[in-house]
């Protein structure tokens, strides 16, 4: 039996990265299946930012969050939720945030810079990032990284993938969400 340090899970971030990717078995060979899904997802990234957004945008509870100003958006922000449309400014450039984030997925290493990468994810709909007024409840973030999951697993499953390598690529995503989830939830844990 591994001994894990549980207090340090919660203070150094690369050591709670390793720890989840070796807990969830997220090895280098799931890297390299999300890697080699690139060029089939990265075409189809608008479409899922264009069904997520229309998932969003679709509910009060997830759509008000997109009222406040968002960092580095210098246009005009939405007066109302009936301003809010995939075509607002401040959608479009939410939705350009959603594309970079797939494309980093799809793209980056996984090392450090990664783990970093995902908590800041996690921090960024928090208040702890420095904008108050960004404060999406726990509840909708699961939503979303919910979506984003079944948004990704239907897109895998048509992809022109010999069956065990397209069942694997959808395992390994589904793996690095489940990391995703926790540096996200942590940011909420630190909040009680």
């Amino acid at each position: 039996m591994k001994s894990i340090d549980e207090a340090r899970l919660e203070s150094d971030l690369g050591y709670r990265y390793e720890y989840l990717c070796e807990f969830l078995d997220f090895t280098a060979a799931d890297v390299a299946r999300i890697h080699g899904a690139a060029p089939y997802l990265g075409p189809m990234i608008p479409e899922m930012v264009e069904k997520t957004y229309k998932k969003l945008l679709s509910y009060d509870a997830t759509a008000r969050h997109f009222l406040p100003r968002q960092a580095g958006f210098n246009g005009t922000t939405p007066a109302n939720l009936a301003e809010l449309s995939l075509d607002n400014p401040q959608i479009q450039f939410r939705r350009e945030h959603l594309l970079r984030y797939l494309m980093q997925l799809l793209g980056r290493a996984y090392d450090g810079k990664m783990a970093l990468y995902l908590d800041m994810v996690g921090k960024m709909h928090t208040p702890a990032a420095g904008n108050k007024e960004i404060d999406v409840p726990l509840v909708q973030m699961n939503a979303l990284m919910g979506v984003l999951s079944d948004c990704l697993t239907e897109v895998i499953l048509d992809l022109p993938l010999e069956a065990a390598n397209r069942n694997q690529t959808v395992r390994s995503f589904n793996k690095l969400l489940w990391i995703q989830n926790d540096l996200v939830n942590r940011h909420y844990a630190r909040q009680a």
